[in-house]
């Protein structure tokens, strides 16, 4: 038995390993749907936005890796809220049932994000009224257990954008296994994100989905307070740097990156540090998004940096973060967990 759920883990990686060769040229911003990549719950973006092994009961955590759908998240509700810049709002419900029967904990979220009123304007600049911009997305997941430590899951996922006369769909999976060792307060997790293909396209031109490979470490130290957090982002190409060449030719800003810079775009760290029982803090780094958003020789301030804080109690659990994309710029962000059976009553869901 044990060969065997080596032998099934080995095969799942290599089928996202042979899937992600296929998006492996995919680069910066030359792909559709990147909202698909923000982080809609406060832990996920105290964490730095990229984290797929945390084992913290929150579903809307768990729905960013399938893999972490497990039957304690059964009649879990979780609404968060994302205030965004220039007045752009996310909005995220999550929620998970174990079917016992099926020995399956399933998931499903809807995300939409909603850019407000929009001014048109005809190609000389005349003002041509307003319209409203939104893209959503509706997951539907589901995962098992094999064996005692092993843990995998998948989600299908329908996508649409809407841009005034433009508007696009797409149908995504996202493929996860996870390693839980419970003894050693040990998690990893490998992830492939979003394999798909559009179903219509905006203005006739297909588009790439933005394909995500990653892999995940979370650790908990046994006799202290923290547990420390280490994903790498993009593992199926290793240049992440995104030269546009017309921007720098204007600004005269070279673009290049050491080896080091280059290795370190693909990490993202998250420290957690356990208050008590039921409260938690979470400061996390992004190198990616601290490069990707830098300005010439401008200051960066905390640009890639995020804290959070998590109180989880018996029946809600609440959560807030912050998280900083350039000097004085960053966003809010506010969630709310309800155990539906402990609020309403043991077994009525």
């Amino acid at each position: 038995m044990h060969f065997s759920g080596l032998l099934r883990f080995c095969l799942i990686i290599c089928c996202i390993l042979t899937l992600s060769k296929v998006h492996a040229q995919t680069l910066g911003g030359n792909t559709a749907y990147n909202f698909l990549k923000l982080p809609y719950t406060p832990p996920l973006t105290a964490s730095g936005g990229v984290n797929i092994s945390d084992p913290a009961q929150d579903v809307s955590l768990a729905l960013n890796n399938p893999a972490l759908l497990h039957p304690s998240l059964h009649a879990q509700l979780g609404l968060n809220f994302t205030q965004l810049v220039a007045g752009v709002k996310g909005y995220q419900l999550a929620g998970a049932w174990h079917d016992q029967k099926w020995n399956t904990t399933f998931g499903a979220q809807v995300i939409f994000l909603n850019y407000g009123q929009i001014q048109a304007t005809d190609a000389a600049g005349n003002g041509m009224g307003q319209f409203r911009a939104t893209d959503y997305v509706v997951q539907l997941s589901a995962g098992q257990a094999y064996l005692q430590k092993w843990h995998y899951g998948g989600s299908l996922k329908f996508i649409q954008s809407s841009y005034q006369p433009y508007s696009s769909s797409a149908l995504a999976i996202d493929v996860g296994v996870n390693y839980i060792d419970t003894v050693n307060n040990l998690s990893i997790a490998v992830l492939a994100k979003n394999m798909g293909a559009q179903i219509k396209s905006y203005a006739g031109e297909s588009e790439e989905l933005p394909f995500d490979l990653q892999l995940g470490i979370t650790k908990k130290l046994a006799k202290a307070p923290f547990a420390f957090s280490l994903t790498l982002q993009q593992l199926h190409r290793f240049n992440l740097l995104y030269n546009d060449t017309t921007f720098n030719e204007q600004t005269s800003i070279p673009v290049s990156a050491s080896f080091a810079n280059k290795v370190m775009q693909h990490v993202v760290f998250a420290s957690h540090i356990i208050i008590s029982k039921q409260l938690e803090a979470i400061v996390g780094y992004n190198h990616l998004r601290r490069t990707d958003l830098s300005v010439g020789t401008v200051g960066n301030g905390l640009a890639g940096f995020s804290i959070g804080v998590a109180a989880r109690f018996e029946k809600l659990h609440f959560s807030y973060a912050r998280s900083t994309y350039q000097r004085g710029i960053s966003y809010n962000q506010l969630g709310l967990n309800l155990m539906l059976n402990k609020l309403f009553g043991a077994g009525m869901f």
